[in-house]
């Protein structure tokens, strides 16, 4: 019999082998891998005491914190779909998530429970929980979240049976002329997604995680599994506060994290230049991409090692990485920043990725032939909820189309040169203003000319 491929069965593995250390740092709040797995274990129980069964969608809207950790695990191991909610959009979009995912419960944060409260006659929800934050009145009515979980028991928590190839999560793009798409990535995407995760960012079981990236973006990009699957620290951080995450390296010996402006931020705070970071903590960059002096100036003022990825929510989200290899160190700084502005090449797990030409054909290897990035594989969405006629588009003979125009070196590094959609940057995501709606993931360190551009 086959073992399905979930990462939710890596919370079983941490809290089998390292029941007493530390899982999660929430500011004052710690819980080790026991506690946190029964958090997650009561959630489950809470929820299907409510009538969640198997296949059924829950929307979220979290900040980073250890209550959106526990959805992750809570949520998806009793079989249902959590949907991660982007808290920066407008009313009008959460509004139509909510109803187009056929939500039927949703947990938020009571910081941003006004905006619901102004579409909530129009939502088709059956039940609210509201997470308690110190200072916040929520501006709904609702469950508070801790009384949700108070009468149920771990103990009662029984696994369902997982086919890998069902949803575990549904992912929204976030379109300004368009509404956005619903992408539907599976079990068996999500854990191949992390297992690049824990190779390519050389995960460790000693690893400190600072959560800067959102959650709700493509799941952390696999950061919420893959540091529960080695037994790592995750290190939860409500808002992008540069002086904040500088104390925390120092607090908490912060070894990796993610990011997209956030390093932006971080060598621009004054701080930064009083800040002795002793663990010169991995970084993936993403979004909108530094240029290669402000990447010198993270890694001179921060010891910051950083690494560039690539990739796209359809994707769960990683299809390339910059692999950076000990001979490029031999090469001038000139030398060095021309690799960095590469995205990369395929990960090891998740499948093929090339530059085809209109027809199909891959681009010749040379640095100059211009073609369209696609890609097949492991981590390749399912499709678009409810919407046939653009996954069709998207999805052609077999291969994902990124509407990333890019070329081939003789090397086989990919570099973009182009979006074949206009688009513009927020909070280092791509979002689409030509009607298609696709949010991408810009995650190289660096980006060709006008991938990143603003329409004009």
């Amino acid at each position: 019999m086959n073992y399905p491929l979930t990462p939710i069965d890596w919370k079983r593995r941490a809290v089998k082998y390292y029941p007493n250390k530390t899982a999660v740092i929430d500011g004052e709040k710690k819980f080790t891998y026991q506690q946190f797995g029964e958090r997650a274990d009561r959630l489950s129980v809470a929820l299907t005491e409510a009538g969640v069964k198997p296949g059924d969608h829950i929307a979220v809207m979290l900040p980073n914190t250890h209550y959106m950790l526990e959805c992750f695990y809570g949520i998806c191991q009793t079989g249902a779909v959590m949907v991660p909610l982007n808290y920066r959009i407008q009313a009008s979009d959460m509004e139509y998530i909510i109803n187009h995912s056929d939500a039927k419960m949703l947990i938020v944060d009571a910081e941003f429970t006004a905006p619901i409260q102004e579409i909530e006659a129009n939502l088709s929800l059956e039940e609210i929980i509201i997470v308690s934050v110190p200072g916040q009145k929520p501006e709904l009515r609702g469950i508070d979240y801790e009384r949700f979980l108070e009468h149920a028991s771990s103990s009662d928590f029984s696994p369902v049976e997982i086919n890998e190839n069902q949803l575990l999560t549904l992912n929204y793009t976030s379109g300004t002329t368009s509404n956005p798409k619903g992408v539907m990535l599976t079990h068996r995407a999500n854990y191949i997604n992390a297992a690049n995760f824990m190779f390519h960012l050389g995960v460790n079981h000693d690893d400190v995680y600072l959560h800067t990236l959102p959650m709700f973006h493509a799941n952390g990009w696999g950061g919420v599994w893959a540091i529960t699957a080695i037994g790592g620290i995750h290190v939860c951080l409500r808002k992008v506060d540069p002086p904040v995450i500088l104390n925390l390296f120092e607090q908490h010996h912060i070894s990796l994290l993610c990011g997209a402006p956030t390093v932006n931020m971080l060598v621009n705070e004054p701080k930064a230049l009083e800040t002795h970071i002793t663990t010169k903590p991995r970084m993936a960059t993403a979004g909108s991409p530094p240029a290669a002096a402000l990447i010198k100036r993270a890694q001179d003022i921060l010891g910051l090692n950083m690494m560039h990825v690539y990739g796209l929510t359809e994707t769960s989200p990683f299809i390339l990485y910059n692999e950076w290899k000990s001979e490029f160190d031999q090469k001038s700084a000139d030398e060095q920043a021309t690799i960095k502005a590469r995205q990369g090449i395929e990960l090891a797990f998740n499948g093929e990725t090339k530059v085809v030409r209109p027809n199909g054909q891959e681009v010749a290897w040379n640095g100059e032939e211009l073609g369209e990035i696609v890609t097949r594989g492991n981590v390749v969405m399912k499709g678009y909820y409810k919407d046939e006629k653009r996954t069709a588009e998207a999805m052609r003979d077999g291969w994902f189309h990124t509407g990333d125009l890019a070329v081939t070196y003789p090397d086989g590094y990919i570099e973009i040169r182009d979006r074949a959609k206009d688009m513009i940057i927020s909070g280092g995501e791509n979002i689409s203003l030509n009607g298609s709606g696709r949010r991408v993931i810009q995650t190289s360190g660096y980006s060709g000319n006008s991938c990143n551009r603003r329409s004009r």
